[in-house]
């Protein structure tokens, strides 16, 4: 009797132990994949922030710039015009 006891111990100690071994194998993968989200997250913020901050350079540059200067960007960038002879080059690739 107590060699069947002690049989079915062991086997209930091996499903207990092979079943801790996939339960933890199981978290150690969902939390990997977490990881690789959160670092993909940190990346696109990481993009943005450098896009904003090159966009308050250039504003902080524009507004540290006399009025007249203001107005020529203004009317260059937004409405397209130019100096007389000045020859303008786009950009047509879309970077």
């Amino acid at each position: 009797m107590r060699e069947k006891n002690s049989s079915a111990l062991h086997w209930l100690l091996t499903a207990a132990f092979w079943i801790a071994v996939v339960y933890l194998g199981v978290q150690i993968f969902s939390t990997r994949v977490a990881i690789g989200q959160k670092e993909q997250e940190l990346a696109t913020a990481t993009t943005r922030l450098a896009e904003q901050e090159a966009e308050n350079e250039e504003l902080s540059r524009t507004l540290s710039g006399s009025t007249q200067s203001i107005v020529e960007q203004v009317a260059r960038d937004e409405l397209g015009y130019a100096q007389p002879n000045q020859r303008v080059f786009v950009d047509v690739t879309g970077k």
